[in-house]
């Protein structure tokens, strides 16, 4: 469609490319004729089921086709379900990439580990604007669980789209820096067309509590600690690790950090002055055996229970420098993001037999979100008053139940789309609707490989771990195309051999047999022996075992 057209109403596309339907990922791609730009482009952790997957990030397909019209990327925060992907997009894409300092000062360490240049980040500041292409970008200062978060006041030639990244409304935030609520009620003022709004917390009604009230709690449980205090949280929660350094200090403790990433965004917030430390505060975690277990804080990384984090390895007696001592108060500031809840309570199981003692939950008063719960989500809607509203930020459920809160507050339904990963929204000044789909789903990190593992590798993966492999290995002599050697047979994961002799025998048997009817029928062809041996028996341990390993027939020929 031609935008300059007259007769024609000026359209823009709104291309949500992950983060609908899901928490992760989020990537949303705005185009107005020949120009396109892009919010955030995160990543998301694997599923249970993706066995060996490292990380998740969006197609990026849909960019691709449209390189030629992008011109920007904008960032919201610095988590990692927003900036995750950078380092695997930008190494395609030479567009400026445009964020608030502490979260460029973030994106750039994880580029560096990448080996991607960060020249292309241009760095500005709450209250900026920037233009690219078509669009103008106006950073509007919020308050969530990490220091420099902005909703986007995004000025099209179709109209105003506010945009609301992550957030909350904290009266009392850590850094004092509070939501520009007078820039947000201005921009609503002068009329903005769609509203997009994170639906995370849609669920919970009230409003979220301020991060200050986590400190009050941290206080208290420093001042009750008579060993070491042991703090696990996200890494990126600066604000957190502050309220954690002043608990410290006020006890006069030291503090270590561990973790690599931990270390990482410590050191940035450090250097960038986000994170207030007195001089001799922080110390090596080496230089811990040289003070009392009551002078020592160590903040950390594994709050969710990943496997190869700090906290986990801690609680398996696994840590290289770090042991669990019985007195040793760990408090586990965080709570789990769904999906993750064994693998935190069996970190919790493990610590309680080492003899520490835990504080977790959200009723301990050690955790508070920093997403906006229902009331704080209604004044975003009253303050920014859209005619149109999409929901985005949640699960699918998140979504309908962001609509229905719109309804109450007097919105027709005509006026909100839900929409999926690859919708095509087509915005006028009068309309709102889906008018298509683009390519889009999730790219598979396996180590340094991208995009090389799909759901043929995976249901391999799964097939494997479920009922293992069996490995059948035969010689066919050229000439006569009857068995030389074998069949010799290799199980992994499926049964122990030496236990289970007559099962093998009965399977050798049953290769034999196949391989016979197969000469006897003149097939000859690999694929078609292989083929055979392969559903022959595994019909006939699927009978004796009920059970379907993976039948890998090796068909080699003298």
């Amino acid at each position: 469609m031609n935008n300059n057209s007259k007769g024609q109403q000026k359209k823009l596309s709104i291309i949500p490319l992950g983060g609908l339907g899901e928490i992760g990922k989020n990537m949303t791609a705005f185009v107005y004729g020949n120009d396109m730009i892009l919010v955030d482009a995160g990543l998301a952790f694997p599923d249970d089921d993706m066995l060996g997957i490292d990380l998740v990030i969006p197609d990026t397909t849909f960019l691709m086709e449209n390189k030629d019209k992008f011109k920007a990327i904008f960032l919201t925060h610095g988590h990692e379900d927003h900036i995750g992907a950078l380092p695997y997009v930008m190494k395609d894409f030479d567009v400026p990439v445009y964020g608030t300092p502490l979260t460029l000062g973030i994106l750039s360490g994880r580029l560096k580990e990448n080996g991607v240049s960060d020249s292309k980040c241009k760095m500005v500041k709450p209250g900026a604007t920037v233009r690219a292409g078509a669009f103008r970008v106006e950073f509007i200062r919020v308050n969530h669980s990490i220091p420099d978060a902005v909703a986007l006041a995004i000025h099209t030639p179709v109209g105003v789209i506010v945009h609301t990244g992550d957030y909350k409304f904290d009266q009392t935030p850590v850094d004092g820096q509070v939501t520009d609520y007078a820039k947000l009620a201005e921009v609503g003022r002068k009329g903005v067309l769609l509203l997009m709004s994170d639906s995370t917390n849609i669920e919970r009604t009230g409003y979220t509590p301020s991060e200050k009230s986590v400190g009050k709690t941290l206080d208290e449980q420093f001042r009750l600690a008579r060993n070491r205090v042991i703090v696990a949280t996200f890494s990126s929660n600066v604000h957190r690790i502050q309220q954690v350094i002043d608990a410290a200090v006020m006890t006069r403790r030291k503090v270590a950090v561990i973790g690599r990433s931990m270390v990482n965004v410590v050191n940035i917030s450090i250097e960038m002055g986000y994170l207030k430390v007195p001089q001799g505060v922080l110390i090596d975690i080496d230089e811990c055996r040289n003070y009392a277990p009551r002078q020592i804080a160590i903040i950390t990384t594994g709050s969710q229970g990943e496997p190869m984090s700090a906290l986990t390895r801690m609680s398996n007696s696994d840590h290289r420098k770090v042991s669990i001592m019985p007195g040793d108060t760990v408090i586990i500031s965080a709570t789990p993001i769904p999906g993750n809840e064994k693998g935190v309570a069996r970190t919790i199981d493990n610590l309680y037999k080492q003899g520490a003692e835990v504080i977790y939950g959200r009723e301990q008063g050690i955790h508070v979100s920093g997403h906006a719960s229902q009331e704080e989500i209604k004044l975003m809607h009253r303050l920014v008053h859209p005619k149109f509203f999409m929901p985005v930020h949640g699960e699918y459920r998140h979504l309908v139940k962001h609509k229905k809160l719109a309804m109450q507050l007097g919105m027709s339904k005509d006026n909100i789309v839900i929409a999926e990963n690859g919708s095509v929204v087509d915005l006028t000044r009068d309309s709102i609707g889906i008018s298509g789909k683009v390519t889009a789903g999730r790219v598979l990190i396996d180590g340094l490989g991208v995009g090389d593992v799909g759901n043929v590798v995976l249901r391999d993966r799964r097939q494997l771990s479920q009922d293992g492999i069996l490995i059948v290995v035969v010689t066919i002599d050229h000439s006569t195309y009857r068995i030389a050697a074998g069949p010799d047979i290799v199980s992994r994961g499926f049964v122990y051999v030496r236990e289970s002799e007559e099962l093998m025998e009965g399977a050798r048997d049953r290769v034999l047999s196949t391989l016979d009817k197969c000469h006897e029928n003149n097939i000859t062809e690999w694929s078609a022996l292989k083929s055979a041996v392969r559903d022959s028996l595994g019909r006939y341990l699927f009978e004796k075992t009920r059970r379907r390993p993976m039948i890998l027939p090796l068909i080699m020929e003298i």
